[in-house]
């Protein structure tokens, strides 16, 4: 990668919301900490495949 395009790079939106939206939908369903844990690390896989399977060779 270069300079623009690392300056430019807004992956890591992507991996945010995935945390979050994973924590929000367990925090809806139960509140133990463990399982909102869980949550956060299964929105992040969830974003990580995302972006790399889906949005992978989009040229904007």
């Amino acid at each position: 990668m270069d300079n623009n395009e690392n300056k430019n790079s807004f992956e890591w939106v992507w991996y945010v919301l995935g945390l979050l939206t994973g924590m929000l939908a367990v925090i809806s369903v139960t509140s133990s900490l463990g399982w909102i844990l869980l949550g956060g690390i299964l929105g992040l896989i969830f974003a990580g495949l995302f972006l790399n399977n889906i949005v992978k060779g989009r040229h904007y």
